[in-house]
């Protein structure tokens, strides 16, 4: 027996319920649930009762979202009865999508398609009488201006509407059809003519070939044509026989049943029933996949800490319109020596993670949460509050800087820090891909600055990661299988015809990261969203060699935080970040201790270091390259550095050879010692500045070079020169001499150059936005189900016709004496009666009451509209009316 066979043999011979409201209301609790967990929209509010659930789930905005998150069969499905009649049997609309010639596929997944659209609740009726909501009727039928998007325009009722009844008798006639006594009979007549396939063939083999051109560019959509005041004989053959009927001036269109019986009666060119597989580009072995995914998520913990440490005293300033400036973002990405796309990446990243902030933006916004007050009763701020306001009212521009989030992340396991980072990730909206192009005001969306959510972001991104995880491990997918598997699941509605899909990624060419995509372009925009998700799982080592590693399955199968965004110790517990670092851990290498110096003045660290290690070499030594082993180089001005930061000789000396694997060349021995003898042996000071140095001759060869002149130097004394600049100035001036001077304090002591780390205010990560209202959980959709059965049964229940005059809204309306008397009497006999009831706010509702107590100006008793004990106050009850006899007896079970 066929699938469709079934699916009608399954069916009920009745006509099935008059309406949307009536339908939803004969569904079963799960199957009323698993409405709500598909649209759940619909949950916000929870709907009182079924038909205000009805009502809202045929508004235009919760329609377009339902349509909008159909595969492409389902959409067609629904295209195809916008275009059926209204009601349509199961069989006209197997008949639409398979054609005449049939399609065993079409016929084998339309009765699970059809079961889908009825439980989303776009379709209703009985087998017979199937009915698309009227809303997405509306929205996806053609009309006179634009056509459906099968590419089917108006039937010929539709576009004759306003046709002279003579016009239409002299089509008749030049169709070879009898004349009729009204214009109803003689469009159903024509349309009767085109929705033979016979009979229009017949006609056809008289048409010049010009005409059958004309048809044969129009079957398939636009089906709307041009045409001038005198149009050419073929096209006057085709208007006076009705194949193309004017719309509006100097417009004509192909109707819709002859359009259909061209076509073989498809709706659509190529129907879609079945989901299109995921190719595999190259297969591996699983552990080289997460090995290479291992490497790739330390060099991201590298990367990002390498931002974070050049912006540590404080990084670029804030555009007035927000974000960072080109020239901040061209000088970060010659930091990480990334091309500024891929920097731009990482520094989102790191300001989705809460790593990175604005240090005055949090007080600006959030300044409130700042306010104390004492027991005066006179308020104060806080001293970060005070600092940012007094930086603001000086015009001191705000800076990106570290987060005090940034010392708790830096301290963690490697493989905790990679979680926290995935964290972000996972569910962010912000798409730095978008970075350098144009919003739809032509401004430039820039790094950290405005514009730059996209809510389908963290669903593509997901999904990529799931459609690699239905493949073997090991396995990479072919991007362009992967892109066309997307573009089924969530096809993008237009209006109009189904435009060309952009082209895919060729298999083997790997798209650059970034680039911007054009405005209001939701397919260019998904096409990115795939590239970029796929390019920045594998920067990030979710993926190794465009396969997925272990650890990034780990990320679909454990749920992380709801919250979405990482900030603290919430994101580093979270269940999934525990899995996912336990199952990362042993990719990643152990820090290391030690390194290896050469007698080229150069040490090489031949794995990650430990930070203490890392901080202190970091200092003592410029960082030459980096990859899977690091190398530092040694210079005058780097031990300088170190000497400046307060280390002495011996202690350089004797850290190098604590940590160093091989023994530590006599040239660096002496590079450290040549510059320690000369550091200090001039000392820089504050008078407007000043030098002195106990060696004369040091002094007499500083003011005879050339090189001097700029800083306008005077021997004030035989060991003191003074100077007209400022000490910074004198200081580098000294050094571009060649000599080492030493910054002194104002009691004499040498200043020891330390980096002052600047922090932000404590701030929330951004919080991404999301696509839509989260989807329920399942205590969520079991009390919204409840209450919705509870409120329909209480809408439900019939009233007593009695002479009191209603309020407005239909609100009982009864004196107070007898409110209180009927409530009373229901209290002691235990019956329900209907109150109305206007709460603090003043809205008005209706309330199926079951008495149970009245005392004290209030009455307690059973609500069957929301299901539960509650108590309103007599004087806001608007009057109270009995139910009907027949309802007696037969009330809601409480």
């Amino acid at each position: 027996m066929s699938a469709e066979q079934q699916h009608r043999d399954g069916q009920a011979a009745d006509p099935g319920p008059r309406s949307l409201a009536q339908a939803l209301r004969e569904r079963d609790d799960a199957s009323l649930g698993a409405l709500l967990r598909s649209r759940p929209d619909l949950l916000h509010p929870v709907p009182t009762d079924v038909t205000q659930l009805a009502t809202r789930a045929g508004t235009r905005a919760s329609v377009l979202r339902a349509l909008e998150h159909l595969d492409r069969f389902a959409l067609q499905a629904a295209e195809a009865l916008a275009v059926a009649p209204d009601p349509a049997s199961y069989q006209e609309l197997l008949d639409l999508l398979a054609g005449d010639d049939g399609d065993e596929e079409v016929a084998g997944a339309l009765p699970a398609t059809v079961a889908l659209l009825r439980e989303r609740a776009l379709v209703w009726g009985g087998e017979d009488r199937l009915r698309l909501v009227r809303t997405a009727r509306e929205l996806l039928a053609p009309s006179a201006s634009h056509s459906s998007p099968t590419g089917l325009g108006p039937s010929v009722a539709e576009a004759t509407s306003g046709m002279s009844p003579g016009r239409i008798q002299a089509i008749l006639t030049a169709a070879g059809l009898p004349h009729t006594h009204d214009a109803v009979s003689a469009v159903a007549a024509l349309s009767a003519l085109f929705a033979d396939r016979e009979r229009v063939a017949e006609l056809l083999e008289g048409a010049p070939e010009a005409s059958r051109e004309v048809l044969t560019r129009l079957v398939w959509g636009p089906p709307y044509g041009q045409v001038t005041a005198e149009p050419a004989a073929h096209l006057r053959w085709l208007l006076d026989r009705g194949l193309l009927l004017p719309t509006t001036p100097g417009t004509v269109v192909l109707p819709r049943e002859a359009a259909l019986s061209l076509r073989g009666g498809r709706a659509h060119r190529v129907p879609e029933p079945t989901r299109p597989q995921v190719a595999v580009a190259a297969e591996r072995k699983p552990q080289v996949v997460d090995a290479a995914a291992g490497g790739q998520a330390l060099a991201a913990l590298d990367t990002v800490e390498e931002l974070l440490r050049s912006w540590d005293e404080g990084g670029p300033a804030v555009l007035r319109a927000g974000g960072l400036s080109i020239r901040d973002l061209k000088r970060t990405a010659a930091v990480l020596e990334v091309p500024e796309p891929v920097a731009a990446f990482w520094v989102e990243l790191a300001y989705a993670a809460g790593l990175i902030a604005s240090d005055g933006g949090y007080v600006e916004e959030h300044h409130d949460r700042h306010d104390r007050h004492d027991d005066d009763g006179e308020g104060y701020e806080d001293e970060e509050t005070r600092d940012a306001r007094t930086r603001r009212r000086s015009g001191e521009a705000e800076h990106y800087a570290p987060t005090p989030e940034y010392d708790a992340w830096r301290d963690l396991p490697p493989a905790d820090r990679w979680a926290w980072l995935l964290e972000a990730w996972l569910p962010g909206t912000r798409t730095p891909g978008l970075i350098g192009g144009r919003d739809g005001r032509d401004r430039t969306l820039s790094a950290l600055g405005p514009g730059l959510d996209r809510s389908p972001a963290p669903e593509v991104r997901r999904r990529v990661l799931e459609l690699m995880a239905e493949l073997e491990p090991g396995q990479a997918p072919a991007p362009a299988t992967l892109l066309e598997r997307l573009r089924w699941e969530r096809p993008l509605r237009s209006a109009g015809p189904r435009r060309e899909q952009p082209e895919p990624p060729r298999a083997g060419v790997r798209p650059a990261y970034g680039g911007g995509v054009a405005p209001n372009d939701p397919e260019a925009l998904r096409t990115k969203l795939t590239e970029w998700a796929l390019l920045e799982a594998e920067m990030l080592g979710v993926t190794g060699r465009g396969a997925l590693a272990t650890h990034g399955r780990a990320l679909l199968g454990t749920e992380g935080r709801s919250e979405g965004a990482g900030s603290g110790a919430t994101a580093a517990g979270s269940a999934r970040a525990t899995v996912v670092a336990a199952l990362l851990a042993p990719l990643l290498p152990e820090p290391l201790d030690h390194v290896l110096l050469q007698a080229d003045l150069t040490a090489v660290a031949p794995g990650p270091l430990v930070r203490p290690l890392a901080e202190a070499l970091g200092v003592l030594a410029d960082v030459e390259s980096k990859g899977g082993a690091t190398v530092y180089r040694f210079t005058p001005g780097s031990v300088r550095r170190a000497l400046d930061a307060g280390r002495s000789a011996t202690e350089l000396h004797a850290f190098l050879d604590r940590h160093s694997r091989t023994p530590v060349p006599q040239p660096l021995t002496y590079l450290i010692d040549d510059v320690a003898r000369r550091h200090g042996l001039l000392r820089v000071g504050a008078a407007s500045s000043y030098v002195r140095c106990d060696d004369e001759s040091v002094l007499d060869e500083i003011l005879a070079d050339r090189r001097a002149t700029a800083l306008r130097l005077r021997r004030l004394a035989p060991t003191v020169v003074a100077a007209q600049a400022d000490p910074r100035t004198l200081i580098e001036g000294m050094r571009a001499m060649g000599f080492a001077p030493a910054a002194e304090s104002a009691e004499g002591d040498v200043m020891i150059a330390r980096p002052h780390a600047h922090r932000t205010p404590p701030r929330t990560p951004p919080a991404p936005v999301p696509d839509g209202p989260p989807a329920p959980d399942a205590t969520l959709l079991t009390a919204a189900v409840r209450a919705v059965r509870a409120g329909d049964r209480a809408a439900t229940a019939p009233r007593k016709d009695t002479p009191e005059a209603e309020a407005p809204g239909g609100l009982p309306r009864t004196s107070p004496a007898d409110t209180l008397a009927t409530v009373q009497a229901a209290a002691m006999t235990g019956e329900s009666v209907w109150i109305g009831h206007v709460n603090a706010e003043g809205a008005a509702s209706q309330r199926l009451l079951a008495p149970l107590r009245v005392e004290g100006g209030y009455v307690t008793g059973y609500d069957h509209t929301a299901d539960e004990v509650r108590t309103y106050a007599l004087h806001r009850i608007t009057g109270v009316a009995e139910l009907a006899d027949e309802a007696d007896g037969a009330e809601p079970a409480r």
